[in-house]
């Protein structure tokens, strides 16, 4: 059986961000027969600009992101709250993965979106806004796969996320969601070739 791919992108790029930190939880927290990486340098990917978008112009690191998300069997963003919003480097990462529209690399690809920040609620604002962009974009949104961990400078100033029990059960049971195999989709797909 082959293993089941998840990619995260991080809309955080301090780095020592907490949300950073999430995505390495996600790797070590993996389910068995699946591997979790992250995809580096979405800071290096230009604004989407539908010029740059075409053969023989697109940029290097926007067509290595489109082939990994291409790739992935599900995508996890994991994101700060910014101004009550993702921040612009993962909607940018977003934009090129959408495009051109009903064919880009996120359709059909299953993901969810997890994070933490420094306001109470966790950034739920910005989660609410990337699930929205992802379902446009065509991705298929776990809208039930969630966490989100607020007030993270008090939460995480004398305890790694690695260490905290319910981050990583939260962060295991999304992967869980991502890397379960779709049974909906499947039943769907006997029933149509018994017809």
């Amino acid at each position: 059986m082959a293993e089941t791919t998840i990619l995260t992108l991080v809309g955080s790029l301090r780095a020592e961000s907490v949300n950073s930190k999430f995505a390495e939880v996600a790797a070590a927290a993996a389910p068995e027969g699946t591997a979790v990486t992250t995809f580096a340098g979405l800071e290096e990917i230009p604004f989407y600009n539908e010029d740059l978008d075409v053969e023989g112009k697109v940029p290097a690191k926007a067509a290595e992101l489109r082939a990994a998300v291409a790739a992935a069997d599900g995508i996890l963003l994991i994101t700060p709250e910014y101004n009550g919003t993702t921040p612009a480097v993962l909607n940018n990462a977003i934009d090129w993965i959408s495009r051109p529209f009903g064919q880009g690399s996120a359709t059909g690809t299953k993901a969810a979106v997890i994070g933490t920040s420094a306001g109470q609620f966790g950034g739920v604002w910005a989660h609410d806004d990337a699930r929205k962009s992802l379902k446009i974009a065509g991705a298929e949104v776990l809208e039930d796969a969630k966490l989100a961990v607020g007030a993270s400078y008090s939460r995480f100033a004398e305890i790694a996320p690695q260490d905290d029990a319910e981050v990583v059960e939260g962060i295991k049971s999304v992967l869980a969601a991502l890397a379960a195999p779709a049974v909906a989709t499947g039943a769907v797909a006997e029933a149509a070739a018994a017809n």
